[in-house]
């Protein structure tokens, strides 16, 4: 089906069905991405293997994933969004079925990295797909419906991945992307328009690329590592050093090229560039409780992980409902309130948390982190919508990168910082913490948490800063 790109019409009864396609692959890209830390551990034990080495499959993904998001989304912009999402549901499907049938760790994180392929190439095309499909008077809803899809993803994925792995076998988690995935891409190529591009002439920046896989790749495995490395250590500084040049490098070469991978020019448009700023900050102050809140509920409190998980529950939820109703009204009242009063409400929550201790109730945690889950769910509907707005139609597929790369560093920062609160307050070799007085797990909670309130309120100046939008022609 094709649709001049002049038209802005898509055949209006296509449009759930197109909706669908990239819910699916936004939920299992989602769930694949949080699923495999739960099963590691049994990973592990089949392969009767180091944990360093099982890691790596999670590794893997985690760079692959981040350093090729701007690639294919300005290949999207230049060939089409519909092929290279189509591809990648494909290369998706493929690296599941090769993963389940791995046969030790190394194999495993190498068939991880193909379906990594795949899952850059959803990741940084759906949003460009919505935004291209639904008038831009309904942006705000239907990014917030495939961010529902995020969320119940993340919510999902430990728990059915644990329950998968337990009662059949952890290489069910992969082979259920296999019918998920086909009935993804069979909707996809049925119903997602053939646009086509205005900029085919253009040609692709493969230096520009491959530099900022380079620069982006190095600074993310030393973030992910730098804990157990060493924040100080000569391997974790030098690979921080050498991303920072690479990433420079890039920006430089990209400044100067005519026809560049990421249109530096962008950045020139306040309402994306402080959009792009205040998403790494949000998903920064997010993921510092995502992973600071398991160590102070079974090591610092002692529940067991089935009750930590119950109450780790609230924030997802709340994501998952909220989003939506978010991205609604932001499409009647624009994008600037509601975001900057949803990093507002994440501060909140996130200023409750710091004051947890040994005596505080199941009840405050999930409350605390029901608030967290709101302020998440009210900021990145009209977040996304606006820098999905602020983008030229030819540059959508860049925009998306960068939404999904904004995502995808501040998880990893947040991580970082978090960790190296958490190490360094706690003092210990022991790397489960189980060894560490709780004490000192509630001080590290303070600390952490006090940060990420402290990130939070600097995404509230970066939010509240942006630029008004030009008006919706209904």
């Amino acid at each position: 089906m094709a649709v001049d790109i002049n038209t802005n019409q898509v055949w209006i009864k296509h449009r759930n069905y197109i909706l669908l396609a990239v819910g699916i692959g936004t939920f299992m890209s989602a769930l694949d991405g949080s699923v495999a830390n739960t099963i590691l551990p049994i990973i592990r034990q089949d392969f009767n293997s180091t944990v360093s080495a099982v890691e790596w499959a999670v590794i893997v993904y985690l760079v692959v994933v981040s350093g090729l998001l701007l690639s294919f989304g300005r290949l999207g912009d230049l060939i089409g969004h519909k092929p290279i999402y189509l591809a990648g549901y494909g290369l998706f499907v493929s690296g599941s079925i090769l993963c389940g049938l791995a046969q030790n760790p190394t194999i495993l994180s190498v068939f991880r990295g193909l379906q990594a392929i795949g899952g850059a190439m959803l990741m940084s095309n759906s949003p460009a797909i919505l935004t291209q499909t639904f008038p831009p008077q309904q942006r705000g809803r239907v990014l917030g419906l495939q961010g529902t899809m995020t969320y119940l993803g993340l919510m999902t994925g430990p728990a059915l991945g644990g329950f998968l792995a337990q009662v059949f076998s952890w290489r069910l988690v992969f082979f259920i992307n296999v019918p998920v995935g086909l009935a993804g891409l069979t909707l996809s190529a049925l119903f997602i328009s053939s646009i086509r591009s205005d900029i085919q002439k253009e040609r692709f920046d493969i230096p520009g690329s491959l530099l900022f896989l380079f620069g982006l790749s190095t600074l993310m495995l030393a973030l992910n590592e730098g804990s157990s490395w060493g924040w100080l250590s000569l391997l974790t500084i030098s690979l921080l050093a050498v991303s920072i040049a690479g990433m420079i490098g890039f920006v430089y070469l990209e400044l100067r090229t005519v026809e560049p991978m990421l249109d530096m020019s962008l950045f020139k448009d306040r309402l994306f560039s402080s959009g792009a700023g205040a998403a790494v900050l949000n998903y920064m102050a997010m993921y510092s409780i995502t992973f600071l809140l398991p160590f102070y509920l079974i090591q610092g409190r002692g529940f067991s992980p089935a009750a930590a998980g119950l109450i780790l529950t609230a924030q997802p939820l709340m994501m998952a409902i909220i989003t939506p109703i978010s991205g609604t009204l932001s499409d009647k009242i624009g994008t600037r309130l509601p975001a900057t009063l949803g990093m507002a409400i994440l501060a909140i929550g996130t200023f409750m948390l710091a004051w947890i201790n040994g005596n505080s109730s199941s009840f405050y945690l999930a409350v605390s982190l029901a608030i967290v889950g709101i302020g998440v769910g009210m900021f990145v509907s009209p977040n996304n919508s606006a820098i999905m707005g602020s983008a030229p139609r030819r540059r959508q597929g860049i925009a998306a990168g960068v939404l999904a790369t904004a995502r995808n560093v501040g998880m990893v920062l947040g991580v970082g910082l978090s960790g190296a609160v958490l190490t360094t307050l706690t003092s210990s070799s022991d790397p489960s913490l189980s060894l560490v007085d709780s004490q000192l797990i509630f001080n590290a909670m303070h600390a952490g948490f006090l940060l990420a309130t402290g990130i939070a309120v600097v995404g509230i100046v970066f939010s509240a800063s942006r630029g008004k939008p030009a008006p919706v022609s209904i």
